[in-house]
């Protein structure tokens, strides 16, 4: 076996890498990741240099691979470790480049390594390991970063044994417990919960506003010329900058089709006045952005929680991850549910820093997740 790295994903031929993508990730999808660095979201200029890994047999069949990316910058890979570059400057050390395993702008959990389902996996995962930490040391990396990690806990102690760092944080989460439609999961709530949401599903209706569902196959170009300005308006209101062009969007319509969803609403004239824009795996649901042209109440739970969960009961789809943070999303049936990434640090007095930090860190976050665990809507054996 022997290792490549590439500098663009359009090096790799698209239909060898989703061959590796066996849950359907659209993240992971060469179509996403391609259009991040055709449309710029993802290059040198913004602190992006690609750095892909794919691992190959002797008769070239790919193996493996692993998305890579060189940082100067921690802005848009949610690692929140702006303190720990802080820290290292004052030891006067350089924190950048460091070395990311993970999604541009897309916290959302997943397999970091795609691994050939015929493969042995563990000799291909410690292959894609040993390769993205001597790049890291090659170009002198202060850290390899694996960020947003799915359930494999094989990985995860790999992981461990070769020195990283776990890093525990906290979402919320829908899962599916075989609901036959909305109701039926709203009445596992409270009643008190339960005329909560009602009320605020009802309000959209009030305010002469419909819902609407298109996925990307059928948005055309003059429908994301509505859908975008939305996606930019949440960006420019917290003075962000929106990484995704329209381009890029209209671009992923065609490509991912069926894996982008969006949810919409349309007032009285028929303009679109909000949107919620998703994309699905074979099991789960993203929310990734949401814009408003006016602060309609309740729209916000209508659009980014409640239709998606009424999507994924209809469409059978197991999970809902509607993005990162929010307390609120608690008490609309969405469970605490922890998040794993985990860190190389090649300086060791970085690395003792660090590893002090996250333990208490750990436990004040396990702490949080038990504190918001006591708060779900859900009604109480007996």
């Amino acid at each position: 076996m022997h290792c490549r790295f590439h500098t663009a994903i359009d090096d790799i031929a698209a239909n060898l890498w989703d061959a590796l993508n066996v849950t359907g990730s659209p993240f992971l999808s060469h179509a996403f990741l391609a259009a991040a660095e055709r449309h710029d979201a993802v290059a040198p200029a913004l602190g992006w240099q690609p750095a892909h890994v794919t691992l190959h047999a002797d008769d070239g069949s790919l193996l493996g691979a692993q998305p890579l990316y060189l940082r100067t910058h921690s802005f848009g890979d949610f690692s929140h470790d702006w303190a720990w570059a802080d820290a290292y400057q004052r030891l006067g050390q350089r924190y950048y480049p460091k070395l990311v395993c993970g999604i541009p702008y897309t916290p959302a959990s997943g397999a970091r390594q795609l691994i050939h389902r015929d493969a042995d996996r563990a000799s291909v995962s410690r292959a894609l390991l040993h390769a993205s930490l001597q790049l890291a040391a090659g170009e002198q990396a202060s850290s390899l970063q694996y960020l947003y990690l799915d359930d494999d806990a094989a990985l995860r102690a790999a992981l461990a044994s070769q020195g990283f760092l776990l890093r525990r944080g906290c979402q919320f989460h829908w899962h599916n417990a075989g609901y036959r439609n909305f109701d039926d999961f709203l009445a596992t709530f409270s009643a008190d919960k339960r005329k909560k949401v009602k009320r605020e599903r009802r309000r959209v209706a009030e305010a002469d506003l419909r819902i609407e569902i298109r996925h990307g196959d059928d948005i055309d170009a003059a429908l994301w010329q509505q859908i975008y300005p939305h996606y930019v308006s949440t960006f420019r209101r917290f003075g962000n900058h929106p990484a995704f062009s329209l381009g890029f969007f209209r671009e992923l319509g065609r490509t991912l089709a069926r894996q982008l969803v969006v949810f919409l609403a349309r007032d009285a004239s028929d303009a679109v006045v909000a949107a919620a824009i998703c994309y699905r795996s074979n099991d789960t649901l993203y929310g990734r952005h949401w814009g408003a042209a006016a602060d309609y109440h309740s729209l916000h739970f209508a659009l980014c929680f409640y239709e998606g969960i009424d999507y994924c009961i209809r469409e059978g789809l197991q999970h809902f991850e509607p993005g990162a943070q929010g307390e609120h999303k608690v008490s609309r049936g969405f469970v605490p549910q922890a998040t794993w990434s985990a860190f190389h640090i090649a300086d060791p007095r970085l690395r003792g820093m660090i590893a002090d930090f996250l333990q208490r860190e750990q436990q004040a976050v396990a702490q949080y997740q038990d504190e918001m665990t006591e708060h779900l809507p859900f009604r109480q054996p007996g």
